[in-house]
């Protein structure tokens, strides 16, 4: 086999030479601490546009989430670069280490008048639910559902009794802990919520996301100790976990490798304008159609997330679209991820954070996980699965961090061949605590 002479050796940090990416970060960084007068008095070199402010994110992005994927347990088991990109950037406010104009552009172009973080949640949503296998959706949305939904209902009365014992009210326990643990993770649970927190509310979507994140962050741990817990509970009882590769007991082959489509630029195009089409179903439905049911607004995200399903489950989606959908989802959810935490940091107040930290929350993020385990395992038992297998993809990958706390888990779970049973519970069972989360912030805030 030729040797590829263009391989990367030594140290490289984002796509780049190590040196020639700090220089990079120098430059784009630089605008932003440099003034010039202006009428109003010193005004930052950086300009209030677009492409100033993805630079400056890109550039502190970068810095933060090389740091953490390669800090040791934190790359592991807290939440590598996504999580340390996230706290970095509201260390770096809370001690004014980044001028205030920055903030307010970073701002700007991440949560306010561009608004990428909708564009971030549109391609992670189409391109997460259109890659799961049509035989799946098919045949394990009888059974698996509910699976889901007994974790949920589990998990939302255990965290009621205790947070009943802290003096919790039920209201603050659903929303506070229950509907951002079991959300399905970050960017398709947590984020989506903070939007329609600040949509219902008109407070920050932030004020709602630095505490969701920390008490999925506590819960995200217990659920790769719980997986691990639940494999060694198998070994010692066989009958009740399967070859760990099939979920439904006596069925061996329902999960199969996902189909190998070639795809090209012309795909992903394909797929962007059905990705922003079924967004426009969601405006339309939201906006127009069926703005509310039983007298609660039901948010956009909400109706596109049926709307995809509908696709998926129906086949009309070409594969080679659907390819390109998982393309574009893995490029935002794998790349710009970063850039989303970014604009999160920016709009976080740290003082927050030491606040959350307490063993009222631990206690509180561990029984969640406790009942979404029993739940989940439980009815998945009555529907005819196993009950490990279940309470790992239906319980704990809906209660861990998405994407990444799937791969923990199974990993942990040694059951990596269930991972598509992981993916429907972040998509579409977090699309359901979004569905819920518009009834609940409706009628209890």
């Amino acid at each position: 086999m030729a040797e590829n002479k263009h391989a990367r050796t030594g140290l490289w940090l984002g796509g780049q030479p190590w040196w020639q990416a700090l220089i990079c970060i120098v430059l784009v960084l630089l605008p932003m601490y440099v003034t010039k007068a202006g009428k109003d008095g010193p005004t930052m070199v950086a300009a209030t546009t677009m492409a100033s402010a993805l630079a400056i994110c890109f550039g502190l992005a970068v810095v933060f989430n090389e740091i953490g994927e390669r800090l040791p347990i934190w790359n592991t088991y807290i939440g590598g670069g996504l999580l340390l990109t996230f706290f970095g950037v509201a260390i770096l406010k809370q001690f004014h280490l980044v001028p205030e104009q920055g903030l307010d552009l970073i701002n700007s172009f991440i949560s306010d008048d561009a608004n990428f973080l909708e564009m971030f949640i549109i391609m992670l949503i189409v391109g997460s639910v259109l890659s799961l296998e049509r035989d799946i959706l098919l045949r394990s949305f009888a059974g698996y559902i509910p699976a889901i939904l007994g974790g949920l209902l589990v998990a939302a009365i255990f965290g009621g009794i205790v947070g009943a014992i802290f003096g919790i009210p039920f209201s603050d326990t659903l929303i506070k802990y229950t509907l951002p643990i079991m959300g399905g993770g970050n960017g398709a649970g947590a984020v989506p919520l903070s939007q329609i927190y600040e949509q219902v509310t008109g407070d920050s979507a932030a004020n709602y996301y630095s505490f969701a994140i920390i008490v999925l962050t506590i819960a995200n741990i217990f659920c790769i100790i719980a997986s691990a817990g639940l494999n060694a509970l198998g070994e010692k009882v066989p009958a009740l976990t399967g070859d760990k590769k099939s979920l439904i007991r006596g069925s061996e082959n329902l999960v199969r490798d996902d189909e190998k489509v070639a795809t090209d630029n012309t795909d992903l195009a394909g797929a962007l304008l059905l990705a922003f089409a079924c967004y426009s179903v969601g405006e339309l439905m939201a906006g127009v159609v069926l703005p509310k049911i039983a007298g609660a607004p039901i948010h956009k995200y909400a109706y596109m997330i049926i709307f995809v399903v509908v696709l998926a489950a129906t086949g009309l989606v070409p594969a080679r679209v659907r390819a390109g959908a998982k393309r574009l989802q893995s490029f935002f959810s794998g790349q710009l991820g970063i850039i989303i935490m970014v604009g999160m940091g920016a709009d976080f107040n740290l003082g927050e954070l030491f606040n959350a930290i307490a063993p009222k929350n631990i206690i509180m993020a561990l029984v969640i996980v406790i009942g979404a385990v029993i739940g989940s395992g439980a009815v998945g038992y009555l529907v005819g699965f196993y009950p490990i297998d279940t309470a790992i993809t239906a319980g704990l990958c809906m209660a861990n961090r998405g994407g990444n706390g799937d791969l923990a888990c199974l990993g942990a779970a040694d059951r990596m061949d269930l991972i598509a049973y992981s993916q429907l519970s972040s998509r579409l069972g977090g699309g359901i605590v979004l569905i819920i989360a518009s009834f609940v912030f409706s009628f209890m805030l």
